[in-house]
């Protein structure tokens, strides 16, 4: 007797970890986001600019903070012609190869924007994607700090364009030479000190998260966090420890409690409705300026980084921005390229999520000046300073907030088949409705059964369907369901006999009103499509 053929293995639908799908309502919102950043971008002068999302590896170089990972956080592989290609991990490194690879033929300086994905091969976690979007502004070839305050001051106009209000953000400013002045001060200079200065950054970055006593820990010898886990620290000795503490400490030692930290909402609004305050941001930028100097007088590159941010303060404070962009030493960004000034854009509010928990999202973009990236290709000084807006990340919380439509967008008009023998007059109900600009579908299912096709519209979001039988026909008519005032009707109905003989938001109409009839329909109900 012969074996029974196996039966063919079925494919296990699957989404990979750290990445999503995403349905139309996300879409619309995403799209709602771009325009209204885009809109601030070229207001600013800016104009577009699109990269592939593959580069020689090469190109993009080593700069991400995920040194845990033999791979270092990017999907590579080999081309046939043994030159290894990565997908774009930011928009920045893709960027700079464009700009030296038409180095002659664009303007300086010269100022772009761009949008779209890029990807980590990080380990994926809440809120942490391997695939994300990212909506980018750099000027190449200038070294002002005023290219520099006008990232900033970008970085704010955009957050309130898309309508968070002054006071629940802040756009925060350090320097990477002040902070590698530091690094030099306390013996930390040098490539041989490379993976312990990123240890001393990493912590820093997590002062928001774990206060305090838990950098200090990481500063020192490691912290072992709720679950047990260990991390090991940088090994800094108390001296050290001290002047790191004393820099990231800086502007709540000099500045007057109430300008000392917007790390607390209604501190923050206090804060942006005080027109009168005594204090402006400059006068802080120069407290903190000058009591640093003090401690770290022997290092040319902090005093250098700490005059940047004096001028950057006065540039911002001149322009009218008093309380949404401040100097804070804290701040730090895990990008190696960066080389001088670092903004970062923070949500200063914890938002509700789904299940009513607060969530504090804090960075939602980020930036600064990388003067040495596009140098690599030219083998000459190539300044340039840009901010990234952090699409997805910024999303969840405008959404969280309200701020974004979620709502499923409106469907098509569905034309029902009544006759499966008319099919080309239908058709051609379909093709004068798009003539005229309205989203319109033919139903393309079986037409057997009428009802089905009305479940299919409703389940489009159709506000409306057209139906023809051969009655109609006859009569040179058609019959225009209208379903968002049939749902609403529906509920008010208690009995199926009922429902036959009033046939709720149904009317009829001449064929050649169609057009006119269902513009009523949209209009009644405030349809559009985008």
């Amino acid at each position: 007797m012969s074996d029974k053929p196996k039966k063919p293995q079925k494919l296990k639908a699957r989404l990979p970890r750290g990445l999503e799908d995403r349905g139309p309502a996300a879409i619309a919102a995403t799209r709602e986001m771009v325009e209204k950043i885009r809109a601030v971008y070229e207001r600013y002068g800016f104009e577009p600019v699109e990269t592939p999302a593959f580069e020689y590896t090469d190109a993009l170089g080593k700069f991400l903070p995920d040194q845990d990972r033999p791979n270092e956080g990017v999907f590579s592989f080999q081309d046939d012609d043994e030159q290894w290609i990565s997908l774009r991990y930011d928009l920045t490194a893709p960027l700079a190869r464009y700009v030296a690879e038409n180095f002659d033929a664009l303007p300086k300086p010269y100022r772009s924007y761009r949008a779209g994905y890029v990807f980590r091969n990080e380990k994926p976690g809440p809120g942490r994607f391997r695939q994300f979007m990212q909506f980018d502004a750099d000027t190449v070839g200038s070294g002002s700090p005023a290219a520099d305050a006008e990232m900033c001051m970008m970085a704010a106009d955009t957050m309130e364009a898309l309508g968070i209000a002054r006071g629940d953000y802040a756009v925060k400013v350090n320097n990477r030479k002040v902070l590698d002045g530091v690094m030099e001060a306390i013996g930390l200079g040098g490539d041989e000190n490379f993976g312990r200065r990123l240890t001393v950054l990493r912590a820093i970055d997590k002062l928001d998260r774990l206060g305090e006593r838990g950098v200090r820990e990481l500063l020192g010898a490691g912290r072992k966090d709720e679950s047990g886990d260990f991390t090991k620290g940088a090994g800094l000795d108390e001296a050290q420890i001290k002047k790191i503490e004393t820099f990231v400490n800086a502007r709540a030692l000099v500045a007057p409690p109430l300008l000392a930290y917007a790390g607390d909402k209604d501190v923050a609004q206090r804060l942006a409705g005080d027109a009168d305050r005594k204090e402006s941001e400059y006068d802080i930028a120069r407290r903190i300026a000058d009591m640093l100097r003090e401690t770290f007088a022997d290092s040319k590159l902090a005093i250098d980084g700490l005059d940047e941010l004096v001028e950057i303060a006065r540039l911002v404070d001149a322009s009218g921005y008093h309380s949404q962009i401040m100097v804070d030493p804290s701040v730090v960004r895990g990008l190696e390229y960066y080389t001088g000034p670092v903004f970062e854009a923070q949500l200063l509010a914890a938002i509700p999520n789904e299940k009513g928990q607060p969530v504090v999202f804090g960075s939602v973009g980020g930036g600064g000046r990388y003067d040495g990236l596009v140098s690599r290709f030219r083998g000459e000084p190539v300044p340039a300073t840009g901010f990234s807006i952090g699409v997805s990340r910024l999303q969840a919380a405008l959404t969280m907030l309200g701020k974004l439509d979620t709502r499923p967008a409106f469907g098509p008009v569905v034309v029902t088949v009544f006759d499966r023998d008319r099919v080309a007059d239908y058709q051609k109900m379909v093709s004068t409705l798009r003539g005229h600009g309205i989203r319109a579908e033919l139903y393309l299912g079986n037409p057997k059964n009428m009802g089905n096709q009305l479940k299919y519209a409703d389940r489009r979001n159709a506000p409306c369907v057209i139906i023809q039988g051969s009655d109609e026909k006859a009569r040179g008519e058609v019959q225009i369901k209208d379903l968002i005032e049939g749902a609403k009707a529906a509920a008010a109905i208690a009995s199926n006999q009922e429902w036959r003989e009033s046939r709720p938001a149904q009317v009829s109409a001449k064929e050649d009103e169609l057009v006119a009839a269902v513009r009523e329909v949209l209009a009644r109900h405030d349809v559009s499509w985008g």
